[in-house]
């Protein structure tokens, strides 16, 4: 009876240190999707909650496994392309003008993002104001002195702006329309706001890498907004995905506590990697 008693004994500590060792069950027991619709999720980013890094929980929605948006204060956005070597997302506000929509007078919110999040409006990004109320809006040619001096140069609203003169897709469209145009770089979301109240529309227009030429020809405009984020990397997860420690498993966060979890195939998680994960469940 005493051996008894001891294998007992052995087993429940056993099943307390699976209990410890592996979190709560993330991504409702699944694993975490990889895309949604064409475009591809992948740590530090994730849409299902407990995937990816939790700096990015709830960033980031799926509608109907087709439609990928992007939530930020001023409203849910969505986004039409990730890259991970060079990470960032492109985002289109649909109150935008663009080509192919016809110019209509618009005064929503322009995007923002929250600063407090990992995520970032890039540099590449410039935006294009339309019929802005001169009384209101300093419009002038940008002095060349601004390349060097930026800072002093924020207040002013480029009116010989490369891109006003080159709307990628339409670039005679001002001149047909006759509106004026001007090139704006904020640098706070606030100056957006500010200019939208004294402008007919906007349009947000970044720089794409094209890859086929060199420094600064490789760059192309494009419509959309170019928001950057950080991929947080730590040696747990860099274990986690190593597939020489088991199977590779998936970087992703207990949803209760945030605390790291490597989530593995069968909804089998661990603190470590994937040969771990299967060493407990074998206990």
């Amino acid at each position: 009876m005493e051996a008894i008693h001891r294998l007992h004994l052995h087993a429940l500590a056993i099943l307390v240190i699976v209990a410890m060792v592996v979190p709560s069950t993330v991504a409702g027991g699944g694993l975490c999707r990889e895309s949604c619709g064409n475009i591809p999720v992948r740590y530090p980013l994730g849409i299902d909650d407990g995937c990816g890094s939790p700096y990015y929980r709830n960033m980031l929605t799926c509608a109907d496994n087709a439609t990928l948006r992007l939530r930020t204060p001023s409203g849910t956005y969505p986004v039409t392309g990730a890259d991970y070597s060079d990470p960032h997302l492109v985002v289109t506000d649909p109150s935008m003008w663009t080509c192919a929509r016809p110019f209509t007078s618009v005064h929503a919110a322009p995007f923002s993002l929250d600063t407090s999040t990992r995520f970032s409006l890039s540099p590449r990004n410039e935006y294009l104001f339309f019929d802005c109320d001169e009384a209101r809006v300093i419009v002038a040619p940008r002095p060349a002195s601004c390349d060097r001096y930026p800072d002093r140069c924020d207040s002013a609203c480029d009116s010989a702006g490369y891109l006003c003169r080159n709307l990628p897709g339409c670039r005679g469209a001002l001149d047909e329309g006759n509106m004026t145009c001007c090139a704006y770089r904020p640098r706070a979301t606030e100056s957006l706001r500010a200019m939208l109240r004294h402008c007919e529309a906007y349009t947000s227009v970044y720089w794409r890498a094209a890859g086929d030429k060199f420094p600064p020809y490789d760059q192309v405009p494009a419509y959309g907004v170019r928001v950057d984020f950080e991929i947080p990397v730590t040696t747990r997860c860099l274990q986690c995905q190593d597939k020489r420690r088991g199977e590779g498993g998936t970087c992703g966060f207990d949803p209760a506590t945030r605390d790291f979890v490597c989530i593995c195939g069968a909804g089998r998680n661990s603190t470590t990697d994937c040969a771990g994960a299967c060493s407990i469940w074998q206990l």
